[in-house]
């Protein structure tokens, strides 16, 4: 359940429908970062007014905060000019905007009892495929960070699943991320009960650490669409097939992954956990803003409102939500129908195990251009300081 924080004496605005939301069990995330969101007030408006009770970021989203303004241009002047690395700037950067995010979220947090209220910060995309040093950096970072509510994303690769285990038998906060395929899904489950039951071993605190796992959504239409689109330009029986479920996949496999999710966290297994203080890994609905104009723009919102999870939005969607949403339950609506559309896709010749993996290895290269491409950024504007000084 979200838990909204509101300051004595703030206007909350009426018929919000964002605040509404949370009277389904779905607490509303941000999808973006910046210096200026934060220092500006902006941040704490969104917590005041809607409710927002957490905060996600990655690469591409540091990527347009850093390089994409002038925002940081001061900092990075003086921690130049103090003898720091491009590597060192962005470190030192990035933890000081998850700090300052992490302090604001912290009455949500406090309010939430630790079940609400946190921002992530990602590993090195260029970790992906590294399970050590994954661990390594995931708890360089909680160590920089220092703040209680902070969770470290580690990608849902095969060599993130290790990592995923360990991280979480140390106390880690993890927010699971590039996450698109149902057997994967399971893994990342199985490696957090995993990590908490080495946590219950060491006989230490289970009610402290948070997870969720992050599924990644349009990413997934985005790459079905035109193939189903090849099938309905062949005349032929697969035609009208094809034709329904255009547009269907994403959330046809968000709602299978919430029924996964109420098998598991129902079972005896974590029932022990929860016994000793253990909280279920929410699902986390990412990549939630619509890339096809003829899709509603707020279609990956009101299809998958339910009880436990969590949507992060970039500002856009959150703002066209505010707008335009109706909040209703609607995640466990249709289930059976989902995953009809799931066999549908098999039987027209689309393999979706095949297409998660691609979408997860364009997923990590993703990342890690957008990263190159801010170092790069960051290089230049480390070079731009003799002529800054001049002015």
């Amino acid at each position: 359940m979200a838990f909204l924080y509101v300051v004595p004496g703030e206007n909350i605005m009426k018929n919000n429908t964002l605040l509404d939301l949370e009277a389904f069990g779905q607490s509303i995330w941000m999808d973006f970062i910046s210096r200026r969101t934060t220092s500006s007030g902006e941040l704490q408006q969104l917590i005041e007014r809607d409710g927002i009770s957490g905060v996600t970021s990655n690469p591409s989203i540091f990527e347009k905060a850093i390089a994409g303004s002038h925002d940081y241009d001061e900092a990075i002047h003086s921690l130049t000019r103090n003898g720091m690395n491009s590597d060192e700037i962005y470190q030192a950067l990035t933890v000081e905007d998850i700090q300052n995010v992490a302090d604001l979220l912290r009455p949500t947090y406090s309010r939430a009892e630790g079940r609400d209220g946190f921002v992530s910060l990602e590993v090195s995309p260029g970790l992906a495929h590294d399970s050590d040093g994954t661990i390594a950096e995931a708890r360089r970072l909680w160590s920089l960070v220092d703040r209680p509510n902070v969770m470290i994303k580690v990608p849902a690769t095969a060599e993130g699943l290790p990592a995923i285990q360990q991280l979480t038998g140390e106390g880690i906060n993890v927010n699971i991320t590039l996450l698109f395929g149902l057997p994967r899904y399971r893994e990342v489950v199985e490696a957090y009960l995993a990590g908490l039951e080495t946590l219950a071993a060491k006989k230490k605190p289970l009610n402290q650490v948070a997870s969720v796992a992050s599924f990644f959504l349009s990413r997934i239409d985005v790459l079905i669409d035109p193939m189903l689109e090849k099938k309905m330009a062949i005349d032929g029986s697969q035609v009208d097939i094809a034709a329904h479920l255009r547009g269907q996949i994403a959330i046809a496999s968000a709602k299978a992954a919430y029924e996964i999710y109420k098998e598991i966290f129902g079972s005896d297994r974590f029932q022990k956990l929860a016994n000793k203080g253990a909280q279920p890994q929410r699902l986390l609905w990412a990549s939630t803003s619509t890339k096809n104009p003829d899709y509603s723009d707020i279609k990956y919102v009101e299809a998958l409102i339910g009880p436990n999870t969590i949507n992060t939005l970039p500002i856009e969607t959150l703002t066209a939500y505010r707008d335009h949403g109706h909040p209703e339950q609607s995640l466990d609506h249709n289930v059976p129908d989902a995953y009809q559309a799931l066999k549908d896709l098999s039987s027209v010749g689309i393999d979706l195990d095949a297409a998660t993996q691609q979408l997860e290895d364009n997923g990590v290269e993703s990342f890690i251009s957008a990263f190159d491409r801010l170092m790069a950024s960051l290089k230049e504007k480390q070079a731009a300081v003799p002529k800054l000084s001049e002015r």
